[in-house]
């Protein structure tokens, strides 16, 4: 198990975010040649995503930032 000091969270569920977000428009463009690897990749960010929020949702109160705010 990892674990994440309340002051880094919300700086890892924003990276993932962004993360996801980046290869979402990466998919989308037309300069991928074999799109099977990064969609796997993306498809793996999304579950972590998912499951980052989770947690954060159960700490949510002692971070004291709204998890509404980060994303």
């Amino acid at each position: 198990m990892i674990t994440i000091s309340n002051q880094y969270a919300p700086l890892l569920i924003s990276a993932v975010r962004d993360a996801v977000l980046y290869h979402e428009g990466l998919l989308r463009s037309e300069t991928l040649r074999d799109r099977s690897d990064y969609e796997e990749h993306h498809l793996q960010l999304t579950i972590f995503l998912e499951h980052l929020k989770k947690e954060y949702k159960a700490q949510e109160e002692e971070i004291g930032l709204p998890l509404d705010q980060i994303l």
